[in-house]
């Protein structure tokens, strides 16, 4: 599928947090996921001008083309799939857009040659479902940082606003404003 609109609630935790939460859902019975992103943004972030970010995510040996962008309660994705050879290409930046995030920057007014790689992010993930939900526990590394992450996601934003409550209430978590991913780590660069 091309586009899907994507309904999440995010949530930094401690690591003590992350344990409790691990525990709680019976994470280690859930298979490990293991996923790089690498994050392409403009010299002058128009992406980010945008609120839009594009990555490319290697999981279990195949590439994927990402561009997130805002729409209503949730985040539209476009995709297009990719070779280990063109995602390659990519990284040492030589960027062909597929057809679909190709239209779509268009739209934004982006070309490929504005891209530069920034870097990537590597994610260690555990889903369960849980209540017509999936739970989900990531450990995430990039640079020097080690941060972890509660994130649900839902079929409805009310359905997965109370679930995403419910879940920080009952274990005693405090709601926190959390960047996405890419931000925390285009953030990090800053702070080198």
């Amino acid at each position: 599928m091309p586009q899907e609109i994507e309904i999440e609630f995010k949530n930094l935790l401690t690591e003590a947090e992350f344990n409790k939460l691990y525990e709680a859902f019976d994470m280690g019975n859930a298979p490990e996921i293991h996923q790089v992103n690498h994050y392409f943004e403009t010299k002058d972030f128009q992406l980010k001008q945008h609120g839009a970010a594009l990555r490319i995510r290697e999981k279990n040996g195949k590439y994927q083309s990402t561009l997130k962008q805002p729409q209503g309660e949730g985040l539209l994705e476009t995709h297009d799939y990719l070779t280990e050879q063109e995602a390659s290409f990519w990284l040492q930046g030589h960027i062909t857009l597929g057809p679909e995030i190709s239209k779509q920057l268009q739209e934004l007014g982006i070309s490929a040659a504005e891209l530069t790689y920034g870097g990537s992010l590597e994610t260690i993930r555990r889903e369960q479902s849980y209540n017509d939900t999936i739970i989900v526990l990531d450990k995430s590394k990039y640079g020097d940082i080690i941060d972890y992450e509660l994130e649900l996601e839902a079929h409805s934003f009310a359905h997965g606003e109370h679930v995403f409550r419910t879940v920080l209430n009952e274990n005693g978590i405090v709601k926190r404003k959390t960047p996405n991913k890419i931000q925390r780590f285009y953030d990090s660069l800053r702070n080198r």
